[in-house]
């Protein structure tokens, strides 16, 4: 497949072969015209949960009202993750997947959990991603919250099923250190090595993580999990709330990523994440909320300012090193060798997406999927969801 995008209101055009940028497409290419539009580089969401995304049609707020994080955890997220079904699931990630190329992010780091339907799970959530066309990396968080080792177990085979694919990638899931135990920690790192890939896990992202760590003779968490062999090079650790300057520079040396979620930070009232700015690789996330970088990068600014927070530029775009990594592509995004994604805006509106070489948006509209369709059903899901959930 290849494609020419361009030329924009500047002049400029980007040619992709077999999912590539190249330095000039062959001959018969399809050309996508934006005369009057300006093409950059497509989105990274570096941290979410598609298993999120049927929360804003309508989910009931928990009683009593959530004091903390962890009754929150509790109370909302760790509820609804018990009370997902394969239809339901489906169709959140669907709603969620078409909404972010609408908003014009190309490529989604997702962390998953759902503890009644650990296999097969990721299964569902590639072919959501692949079907509308969004690049994707996949894992399961393994936990032992509701079911002790054998649900950890579970949680780390479901990530060794993940198959790669032109869009896809899979790293393996810890949900967080105080949700495991040291085998399961132990596990997530040799299996990841033996995958040839990254762990993906929350880090201090409440002080209840810390206490936890702390309880079990370690500094922190960030500690045990590197005592414990389990962040390869490259690994991604999300949110770091609660970590020293000190800390966040000892995971840089071990070559980890952080990525910063301020939308998720300021609404779950955990802190803000300001000891990131000593680490040299931090990307940005939603951590479940909707992935229009654009909202979520303006959020970052304002929160930064009120931190005090002078070093904050680039995170959206360290997303794209990120995902080169995995993909093994070009770092500098639209260079030849770089991934085939862009989006082209015009008057700052999202005209067209393209994945892969493939044109998911075109004029402003998903062209992999029925848009009024995946948010009927997202409906229609979401309610059999909040039933399950008040059962619970």
């Amino acid at each position: 497949m290849s494609l020419v995008v361009g030329p924009d209101a500047h002049g400029f055009s980007v040619a992709i072969d077999n999912g590539r940028v190249v330095a000039e497409a062959p001959a018969g290419a399809r050309r996508l015209s934006c005369p009057d539009g300006v093409i950059g580089p497509g989105a990274v969401c570096a941290h979410t949960h598609l298993y999120s995304g049927l929360a804003p049609y309508g989910m009931p707020p928990a009683e009593p009202p959530p004091q903390n994080f962890l009754q929150i955890l509790e109370r909302v997220w760790w509820r609804l993750d018990r009370a997902l079904d394969a239809e339901s699931l489906a169709a959140s990630a669907r709603d969620y997947v078409a909404k972010a190329l609408l908003a014009g992010t190309t490529t989604l780091v997702d962390h998953h959990e759902s503890p009644n339907l650990i296999e097969g799970s990721l299964r569902i959530l590639a072919q959501a991603c692949e079907g509308l066309g969004v690049r994707s990396l996949l894992c399961y968080g393994a936990t032992e919250r509701n079911f002790g080792r054998d649900e950890g177990r579970r949680g780390l085979a479901e990530c060794r099923r993940i198959a790669a694919s032109p869009l896809t990638r899979g790293l393996v899931g810890l949900h967080a250190s105080f949700t495991v135990s040291d085998a399961t920690i132990r596990e997530a790192g040799d299996l990841a090595r033996e995958l040839g890939t990254v762990v993906h896990v929350h880090v201090a992202e409440d002080g209840a993580d810390v206490l936890d760590a702390r309880r079990r003779g370690c500094g922190g968490p960030l500690e045990r999990l590197l005592a414990l062999d389990a962040l390869p090079p490259g690994s991604i650790l999300a949110h770091g709330v609660h970590l020293s300057r000190e800390q966040v520079l000892r995971a840089a040396e071990a070559g980890c990523w952080f990525v910063h979620n301020p939308r998720s930070n300021e609404g779950n009232r955990v802190g803000y994440a300001s000891a990131l700015s000593v680490a040299p690789r931090v990307a940005l996330g939603t951590d479940g909320f909707d992935a229009d970088m654009g909202v979520e990068a303006a959020a970052l600014r304002r929160l930064a300012a009120v931190n005090g927070d002078r070093q904050v530029e680039g995170r959206l775009a360290a997303g794209h090193a990120l995902i080169a990594e995995r993909f093994v592509a070009t770092i500098e995004p639209l260079q030849p060798g770089s991934l085939g994604d862009l989006v082209v805006r015009r008057e700052g509106a999202v005209q067209h997406v393209v994945v892969e070489g493939r044109a998911v948006v075109e004029n402003g509209a998903l062209t992999t999927g029925d848009f009024a369709a995946i948010t009927a059903q997202a409906r229609v899901e979401a309610a059999r969801l909040w039933s399950r959930m008040a059962a619970l």
